[in-house]
């Protein structure tokens, strides 16, 4: 719990630097006494991160934190919390704006500031900035991060296109500021706040100008725990079903079992088909693992979520959260239990009619279906070398 003097900590975050950096500016100079904590971690190759902080008029401090296994990130971990609490230790900060490095991912840093700041800490809020322009073009690139010299360390393997899904769909605000004229930039259209609205249908939308919003959102409170819940592929807020100004969501749940030979033969086109797709899915050689699906810039990531509620004992579900179990309700078959097909594909330009089609040419058969899962599980183990690399 945190004390009535907790120090408010609001996480900004984007890719978008241009974006994000307006968002802190109008921070600063909307809330009195507030202070912005930056960590540049391309001086990482250097072996060190640059720190700075400032007000709205000028810098307050600058130093440097070492590397810590080789890693930017793991650098700014270290030293986050221990900045924000001298922050709140000084008496004199209303307000800590925590603006991320173009690459990192607010998630982990929301979880490390409210796992450990203590009393003197509080999470006011998770921000993501935007410029509307510009999220179909993040969000199709599929250059990787190091690439574009945004990695954050030598191991990151991480794309532009999914690193910008992710702070897109954490938080539950984003900020929107777009780049004027004078910096040559050209106005988003319908279309771009349409694929905005689309993939983040539940977002609260802010406008950078709008300081008095801004400010209230800035302290409102976040939960990290929530926030995670949302995240997770089995009971994730997935979009619905939308088409608006050329841009089209298209939602698809069955309960039948993919076949994995055809699947596997079919995650080129399905992958590229839309400029994001994600959501849970089941294979019937896989018949108790739960799969997410989470593809964004023309690279689709795979993986293994756990298990279906339905391959555990009655016992085990005592264990499992709350709201885990509300998804698993929504979802249940009387057959095959919360095993579902749950995929969203959001595009302009989207061929709804072929995605669909394709989709379905990809579950069992009425004979495969028919044949039952112990036949099922001897269906080609096309999945193995994906989910199973060898290292």
């Amino acid at each position: 719990m945190s004390g009535p003097e907790s120090l408010p900590v609001a996480v900004v975050a984007g890719l978008h630097a241009d974006a994000r950096r307006a968002v802190v500016d109008r921070l600063l100079a909307t809330v009195p006494g507030s202070v912005a904590l930056h960590h540049d971690l391309a001086s990482a190759a250097d072996g060190t991160v640059r720190r700075t902080v400032r007000d709205a008029r000028e810098l307050l401090d600058e130093g440097e934190a070492p590397l810590v296994n080789d890693c930017a990130c793991c650098a700014l971990r270290e030293d986050l919390v221990p900045e924000l609490i001298r922050l709140a230790g000084s008496g004199t900060c209303r307000l800590a704006v925590v603006e991320l490095w173009d690459s990192v991912e607010p998630q982990a840093m929301a979880e490390v500031v409210a796992a450990h700041g203590g009393e003197e800490l509080r999470l006011g809020a998770v921000l993501t900035a935007v410029d509307p322009a510009l999220v179909l073009p993040y969000l199709s690139c599929g250059d990787d991060l190091a690439e574009t010299g945004l990695a954050a360390a030598t191991t990151d393997q991480r794309t532009v296109a999914d690193t910008f899904a992710r702070q897109l769909e954490y938080p539950p605000v984003l900020v929107l500021a777009e780049a004027g004229p004078a910096e040559g930039a050209e106005a988003a259209d319908d279309a771009d706040f349409a694929l905005l609205a689309q993939l983040h249908p539940t977002a609260r939308q802010v406008r950078v100008d709008a300081a008095e919003e801004l400010a209230a959102v800035a302290v409102a409170g976040f939960d990290v725990e929530a926030a995670a819940s949302r995240q997770h592929p089995a009971c994730a807020l997935l979009p619905q079903a939308a088409d608006a100004a050329g841009v089209t969501t298209v939602v698809w749940h069955r309960a039948r079992p993919f076949h994995p030979g055809r699947l596997y033969a079919a995650l080129e086109d399905l992958t590229c088909a839309a400029a994001r797709s994600r959501g849970r899915f089941w294979l019937a050689d896989r018949p108790d693992t739960l799969l997410s699906w989470d593809a964004a810039g023309g690279a689709l990531c795979v993986e293994s979520a756990g298990p279906w509620l339905a391959s555990l004992p009655d016992a085990a579900w005592e264990m499992v959260p709350p709201i885990r179990r509300v998804a698993a309700a929504l979802d249940w078959d009387a057959e095959h239990g919360d095993r579902a097909q749950h995929l969203t594909f959001t595009s302009p330009g989207l061929d709804g009619d072929g995605l669909l089609s394709l989709l379905e040419s990809c579950l069992l058969t009425d004979a495969e279906y028919a044949a039952g899962p112990e036949a099922w599980r001897e269906l080609s183990r096309a999945f193995d070398e994906l989910l199973n690399p060898v290292s």
